[in-house]
């Protein structure tokens, strides 16, 4: 007989789950109308940037926002733990919000120019997620031990959750955005974040691990056998975290804004390699013996897929989004559709399709004949080439008759690439928590998200590249995902030796 879904899965999933919810809430529904804010006109209370401009600051922000996990993973494994990370990250990102809110209009009593409110926003929501965003994935990868077959589907079920909250967000703050005013979207995503840290709160204990039953994330030199929950002590650094790093981000703001262009290249520059540096001297360091180090090899293997994947995938927010705005007929019965909603299409089929897959890949391992971890990968790159593939003939049905299309050409994308992204997302994050070195799980995580950061970045240039060479872009990341898709099968055999018997 087989158990239920509250004997299988810890209760703590829930409670991180339910955390998860309202942060994506936040991030999604924020980051649905942003390219739209950008290239609103003044006079509609955006910036008026050219298409270019604005993919180009969303790039950046969406490449550091998983930039930034790197750090917030060291900085728990070695120092402060998940919980109080996730704390941080979610009161920074609660602030962020607000002040992107402010950004609307000049806010000069505050010492905040419309332009210091959008990257001073931008950078705490860039920083609050590098606390938040490792170790809520990193914890949920506790609450199961390494070879427990449930990890997959809580990993599946905690993603669930990542697009419950993408799916709500858009019809709220979507439409408070675009019909109301920008200022609100912003505000109510900063609810998000409120709600988010709260529920947290609330919820903290239940935080165990299904095996031990001790609690999962706390700083590393207290001891689980004695404490459950943070302290007053704990909640004393916390605030001054917040406190701290919103300060020194005002300061780098008001820095950069007034400093040449070359020299903030070259200082992000020196940092980028200095972290890169830090990053493989610790993993250097922590990493013992021959099997250790196989399946580390299987994690950097990967994330170049991982990159090829997320370059394509994030063209939502960018070349969708415009299409979905310019290009597809948004009319219903006399309603116009705001185009941030379509951001929501993705959300809709995780939420229809997560608990399908969950079905398979148990029925798959009941019967032995699961894909192993590489193979996943593979196919998640060619149901992405089978999307642009569909993109494709929809820009060219649209140049042909040049006239508005009809949404289910993207409705169609979207099913393609979230069955893809079925395949690559959850099974990642749950295949980091099992090959990581134990040591320094949380910065393998931070690495894993690196790899997704320069999917992000490189997916803003896509349109750019394509338009130097000539190329239809749509067409260009249709050939490009259908070649890492043959590269991939081609090495997943030896990838799968080398995961030493992790699945």
């Amino acid at each position: 007989m087989s158990k239920s879904a509250s004997q299988s899965h810890p209760k703590g999933l829930y409670t991180l789950f339910a955390t998860e919810f309202w942060e994506r809430f936040s991030y999604y529904g924020m980051r649905g109308f942003f390219v739209l804010y950008l290239t609103a006109t003044l006079a509609k209370g955006g910036f008026g940037l050219e298409k270019t401009e604005a993919y180009s600051i969303y790039g950046i922000f969406t490449a550091l926002v998983y930039v930034t996990p790197i750090i917030g993973g060291i900085l728990a494994d070695k120092l402060i733990g998940q919980r109080k990370s996730i704390y941080v990250g979610a009161l920074l990102m609660a602030i962020g919000q607000f002040i992107m809110a402010m950004s609307v209009t000049d806010m000069h009593d505050l010492f905040l120019t419309r332009q210091m409110a959008l990257y001073l926003g931008l950078g705490l929501l860039i920083t609050g997620n590098g606390f938040f965003k490792p170790n809520i994935s990193t914890m949920v990868g506790g609450l199961y031990s390494a070879n427990d077959p449930n990890k997959d589907n809580g990993f599946t079920i905690f993603y669930m959750g990542i697009n419950l909250g993408a799916f709500v967000t858009n019809f709220v703050g979507g439409s408070l955005a675009e019909n109301v005013g920008w200022q609100y979207g912003f505000m109510a995503a900063g609810f998000g974040m409120v709600v988010s840290t709260i529920w947290f709160f609330m919820r903290e204990t239940s935080v165990v691990s299904g095996e031990t039953g001790l609690p999962v994330g706390l700083p590393p030199k207290d001891d689980p056998h004695k404490k459950n929950k943070l302290e007053k002590k704990d909640w004393t650094s916390i605030l001054a975290f917040v406190v701290g790093l919103t300060v020194f981000s005002y300061i780098i703001v008001h820095f950069l804004i007034n400093v040449d262009a070359d020299i903030i290249n070259t200082v992000v520059g020196i940092i980028g390699i200095g972290g890169l540096g830090y990053l493989s001297l610790t993993i250097y360091q922590n990493t013992e013996g021959a099997t250790q180090w196989s399946r580390v090899g299987v994690i950097l293997a990967l994330a170049i897929f991982n990159i090829v994947f997320w370059s394509g995938f994030e063209q939502a927010g960018t070349s969708f989004n415009t299409f979905a705005n310019e290009y597809t007929d948004r009319n219903v019965m006399g309603f116009e559709i705001p185009a941030s909603w379509f951001q929501s299409i993705n959300a809709v089929f995780i939420i229809i399709l997560a608990p399908l897959f969950t079905v398979i890949w148990g029925k798959l391992s009941d019967m032995k004949l699961n894909p192993r971890t590489p193979y996943k990968f593979a196919w998640s790159l060619v149901f992405l080439a089978i999307g642009f593939g569909i993109m494709a003939i929809a820009n060219d049905t649209y140049t042909a008759s040049n006239a508005l299309i009809s949404p289910i050409w993207l409705v169609m994308v979207y099913f393609f690439h979230t069955v893809g992204e079925l395949c690559m997302s959850p099974i990642g994050l749950s295949m980091i928590t099992k090959l990581s070195p134990p040591k320094i799980v949380s910065v393998m995580m931070g690495l894993w998200m690196g790899s997704i950061a320069l999917g992000n970045f490189f997916a803003a240039q896509m349109t750019a590249i394509s338009e130097y060479y000539e190329f239809d872009t749509f067409y260009f990341i249709t050939v490009y995902a259908l070649v890492a898709a043959a590269l991939a099968f081609v090495v997943s055999p030896f990838l799968t030796k080398m995961m030493k018997g992790i699945h």
